[in-house]
């Protein structure tokens, strides 16, 4: 980590350094969303012109999220998941603070390596990789990678004979995960020691073991069945004369100490610091209920509500005057789909055309897995950097 504090490493990280950054002073005593409120109103305020639907990041809640980390998990080297929001200043930031990082493709690769991160810092997260994202890899000396069928490491022998392997295992059951991965990743326990096996005879060191339980688990029992499957597979590559396994994506051993730990943590650091603002672009009224268009919408970054099972909450951006009546309402999206609504039935404020909603939460799996759909770009959503004191 460069500099004499976490916050200057991260202002002069790649990525960072030549954004823009508004500076922000919070009140202790702030809740998440006042804070999220105030930094939209301090950017309108710095902003007059911004017309459009905006993110907000806030670099002070990375630092605490990532110290948040090391306590909770001390000695365990989060891996941020590129795919969860490939937005630059958050990779510089977590890069800057000693994050290594889970790429799943090329274009990931590429968009860290272009930030100075050492190739050695990244592992392929990807059991089924595309052939020339495989060599591309070996080009730029990423060596460490997943997989989880023998068809793979024919592939992996093929494209980069010099790469490590992490086998990836299914996670037990019973996580009670939103979205349950092993339904297309991970080996089952009896392709263990087959896959094991194919990695030996091709002359690929199997440097580890990797597993996930599924996005959203709410059992964190599924935790202590996931590292008995991966103690399992350690014992199997011993027994088959294998050089030590050194890599454990999640967990420990306690009678392995020299194995390095690693998470693959995404939503845990993307999530919370993005608020996005939109603006309310369209009005209709009948009777008692009102119906709104914002500027964003489920073809868009508010694609999580369909994708990620995100719940909708947007909230005015002015403030409630006392006693202010609310309307049933039903907030939709830019685009002419029927389907690209985001609220039905939500209890609203009477809003105008120009008027902002904010909503909460809206870094993780929103901008990274938005369309182009009726000409609304997502990646034209604009994104101010800010950090709070």
């Amino acid at each position: 980590m460069v500099g004499s504090s976490p916050m200057q490493a991260v202002l002069v990280a790649p990525g960072v350094k030549d954004r823009k950054v508004l500076a922000f002073e919070r009140s202790g005593a702030l809740k998440d969303k006042d804070a999220a409120t105030g930094l939209v109103r301090a950017i309108l305020a710095a902003n007059p012109a911004q017309r459009s639907a905006f993110y907000v990041f806030d670099l002070a809640k990375v630092i605490d999220l990532f110290r948040a980390w090391r306590r909770a998990l001390a000695g365990v080297r989060p891996c941020y998941a590129v795919k969860c929001n490939p937005d630059p200043a958050l990779l510089g930031a977590l890069a800057a603070l000693g994050a290594g990082f889970d790429c799943a493709s090329r274009a990931e690769i590429e968009a860290v390596l272009a930030l100075g991160v050492h190739p050695r810092d990244i592992v392929y997260a990807n059991p089924c990789k595309p052939e020339p994202h495989l060599e591309y890899a070996a080009e730029v000396g990423v060596n460490l990678t997943t997989y989880d069928s023998v068809e793979e490491v024919a592939k992996v022998k093929r494209c980069h004979p010099c790469c490590e392997l992490l086998l990836r295992l299914k996670g037990p059951d019973g996580g009670k995960a939103k979205v349950d991965l092993g339904i297309k990743y991970g080996a089952l326990a009896d392709e263990v020691v087959p896959l094991l096996r194919a990695a030996q005879c091709a002359g690929l060191n199997v440097a580890g073991v990797s597993f996930h339980v599924g996005t959203g688990a709410s059992c964190i029992d599924v935790y202590r069945g996931a590292i008995e499957l991966s103690r399992a597979a350690f014992d199997a590559a011993n027994a088959l004369g294998m050089p030590p396994m050194r890599i454990l994506d999640i967990g420990a051993f306690g009678d392995l100490p020299c194995v390095e730990v690693i998470g693959e943590p995404g939503r845990y650091f993307a999530e919370t610091v993005f608020p996005l603002a939109v603006r309310v672009i369209g009005k209709r009224t009948r009777g008692e209920v009102r119906e709104y268009w914002i500027d964003d919408g489920v073809y868009g970054s508010l694609n999580c509500i369909l994708m990620d099972y995100y719940v909708p909450r947007p909230r005015p951006l002015a403030t409630p005057r006392p006693g202010e009546k609310t309307h049933t309402s039903t907030v939709f999206g830019p685009t002419c789909d029927s389907l690209d609504k985001v609220v039905t039935g939500y209890q609203l404020p009477e809003m105008r055309v120009g008027d902002w909603l904010v909503f909460d939460d809206m870094g993780a799996y929103t901008t990274a897995a938005g369309s182009k759909f009726n000409g609304f770009d997502t990646s034209d959503i604009k994104v101010y950097v800010a950090y709070s004191s």
